[in-house]
């Protein structure tokens, strides 16, 4: 199988592991790895299939996961995983998950794949060759008008000491935008802002495995995402915004007017 071929049979086998396993999980399966964030069973067994996969297909390829972590450093070739995207979600039902995998070369995201099993929504992106759903082309929003915006983001669980600067950037965002969700998955997040569903997000302090693959959803269907400083090193500093473009800078001066003071 191809790269890409191996990263959608990936990602809907672990879908269907996370569909089989919705509503099994009791209280013993739940392990809390900090405060405030939890692994299932399910995420062991989902990201285990997608290991499983990928080392079969190309056993010379480095893969970073959330629950394994990173195998050694052999080449450029990089998987960027995320085997159940929306943890405590699934551990109450709320079919608000997903399943995201990136393949990157040298560095630089070169495929992404993030799966809604509940869905059943397949969000697949190229490097140069657009990004899809279910097979049909998509794209970010035309929307300007920030009282016509639907913006989506997170709210900092895993570092409450953060939670008041949060707070203030909610509130100037909040004055100006048709509404704000919080779904609880930053990889649909990003996926929904690819399709045209959302028109920005922006969250702190993510992991490289929650944004990876929708970054270049979001780049190939015409979008923009950056960190808090408009660079492009959001994967790895985990402070990401991301928009349909048009109201981008809206965003990132909002973020800009409360961390730039509090670094």
């Amino acid at each position: 199988m191809t790269v890409k071929q191996t990263a959608i049979a990936a990602a809907l086998g672990a879908g269907k592991i996370l569909r089989d396993g919705v509503g099994s999980v009791e209280h013993d399966d739940i392990e809390k790895k900090n405060p405030f964030d939890y692994v299932t069973k399910i995420d062991t067994k989902s990201e285990q299939h997608i290991i499983n996969l990928i080392s079969a297909q190309f056993p010379d390829h480095e893969i970073l996961a959330e629950e394994s972590g990173a195998s050694p450093q052999k080449n450029g070739n990089r998987w960027i995983i995320d085997p159940l995207d929306g943890t405590t979600n699934f551990i109450h039902s709320y079919p608000q998950v997903a399943v995201s995998i990136a393949f990157e070369v040298n560095a630089e995201i070169m495929m992404g794949v993030v799966y809604d099993p509940f869905r059943d929504e397949l969000f697949v992106a190229e490097k140069g060759n657009g990004a899809y759903c279910n097979g049909k082309k998509i794209s970010v929003s035309h929307r300007s008008d920030l009282s016509q915006c639907l913006i989506a983001t997170g709210f900092p669980f895993k570092n409450r000491d953060l939670l008041s600067l949060y707070w203030q950037v909610l509130s100037e965002i909040f004055m100006h935008v048709s509404g704000i969700r919080r779904t609880g998955s930053a990889a649909l997040d990003l996926a929904h802002i690819a399709c045209g569903r959302f028109d920005g997000f922006w969250e702190l302090k993510l992991s490289p495995w929650d944004v990876a693959a929708g970054s270049l959803l979001i780049s190939e269907s015409g979008g923009k995402i950056t960190d808090f400083e408009n660079q492009s090193n959001h994967i790895w500093s985990g402070d990401v915004i991301a928009t349909n473009s048009l109201i981008h800078n809206f965003i990132l001066s909002s973020v800009q007017k409360v961390f730039s003071c509090n670094p």
